[in-house]
């Protein structure tokens, strides 16, 4: 199987990642506040967590009463989801780079993506397989770097190019350099709205509280300008 584009890096990162995504500022009291505020009630509904991780939306989801897919290309980040949610979901080892035919047309009620469309360069193709999953009217709900931040923070020279880029992370106990793409707010509008998404919201979150609590400094900057970017769409 083709590995996608942070495979290695993960695998450096996969069990410090899942020891601190639980109380990690960035994730618990920023990204992951305001993309549960955009998915609302779940409870029987088939939902596909997609890079799901070491698996903590998809705990989030099973305590609501969804029942849940999780897919991640890496071998140890799905370990740890199954340890962390046991038989109470189903797992499959992919890249989400490449077409997901395992799983069905029309079988989803909703989407989950967390912090993994930045790995795809086409954006294009991944709304389409998604689209395909999804029953209609379903969702999809994603969270990805802010393209105005990345623009700055990769000292884009082409707002438009979509392009690979990489930086170090620092976060999680160890460094590690993390590849991913940067993409323009355009691109993923369009990549959204040609393949038969209608777009609901457009959520650029705030820290919390408790991220106040945990690292002021980093508060202060995110209150004046967003890391992140959430987006609900839906199928039409």
């Amino acid at each position: 199987m083709q590995r996608s584009l942070p495979h290695d890096a993960y695998d450096e990162l996969a069990e410090s990642y899942a020891k601190l995504i639980d109380t990690k500022p960035h994730n618990a009291y920023y990204e992951r506040p305001a993309m549960q505020s955009l998915i609302g009630d779940v409870s029987g509904l088939n939902i596909l967590d997609a890079g799901c991780g070491p698996g903590v939306y998809a705990e989030w989801l099973l305590n609501l009463g969804a029942q849940v897919t999780c897919v991640d290309d890496n071998e140890k980040m799905l370990e740890y989801a199954k340890r962390r949610n046991g038989d109470r979901a189903a797992y499959h080892q992919a890249n989400l780079e490449r077409p997901l035919s395992f799983l069905e047309n029309d079988s989803f009620d909703g989407i989950l993506c967390a912090l993994a469309v930045s790995y795809i360069q086409d954006h294009s193709a991944l709304f389409g397989e998604f689209g395909r999953m999804l029953k209609k009217g379903g969702w999809l709900t994603f969270s990805t770097e802010h393209p105005f931040f990345a623009y700055r923070y990769f000292n884009v020279d082409n707002y438009f190019e979509t392009k690979q880029v990489s930086c170090e992370w620092d976060g999680f106990a160890k460094k590690v350099r993390m590849p991913s793409f940067y993409h323009s707010l355009g691109t993923i509008a369009d990549s959204l709205t040609t393949n038969g998404f209608a777009i609901e919201r457009i959520l650029e979150p705030k820290p919390t509280e408790k991220f106040l609590e945990a690292d002021p400094k980093s508060y202060e900057k995110l209150m004046k300008f967003p890391l992140f970017i959430c987006i609900k769409a839906r199928k039409k």
